[in-house]
């Protein structure tokens, strides 16, 4: 168990988790020209949806490049996103996004089952992403039709 050096605020904890999402969204870069690595614990866990949990930084790196090398583009929409606090390291962000994927362009509600919903579930601790689990559909250009009968009848 790591040993805890500082208390965090829960806009602080906020502002390291949005610091991600810009960094994410800026291939990788956070605002002072940093690796979006550095935001992470050395021992973090990510999850994401089709990929699963990478653990350990370099993991986590192979994760985000994997995931990026799919992306032309991604862009959250950071005025609108609902933040969840709980007392404690955790943090929720539920929010849309848009953008470009090698299959295609995608944006929240168009169509309204599409991509562009997200919730991601950040611990934060010591300045720190120590998790931060990823829910969305990965299917961003909404190719992913024929499993689904609902769609196939719109």
């Amino acid at each position: 168990m790591a040993v805890t050096t500082g208390s965090m605020t829960d806009e602080q904890r906020k502002s390291v988790a949005l610091e991600s999402l810009k960094a994410f969204d800026s291939g990788g870069t956070t605002s002072t020209g940093g690796s979006i690595l550095d935001l992470f614990a050395d021992d973090a866990e990510v999850f994401f949806p089709k990929w699963g949990i990478a653990a350990g930084k370099e993991s986590v790196g192979k994760l985000f490049s994997d995931v990026g090398s799919t992306l032309k583009e991604i862009k959250h929409d950071y005025a609108t996103i609902n933040w969840i606090f709980s007392g404690s390291d955790m943090v929720v962000a539920e929010g849309t996004n848009r953008g470009e994927h090698r299959d295609g362009p995608w944006r929240a509600d168009e169509p309204g089952w599409g991509a562009g919903r997200w919730c991601d579930v950040f611990e934060i601790r010591d300045f720190l992403i120590q998790r931060v689990f990823i829910y969305f559909d990965p299917d961003y250009a909404g190719r992913d039709t024929d499993r689904y009968p609902w769609l196939a009848e719109r």
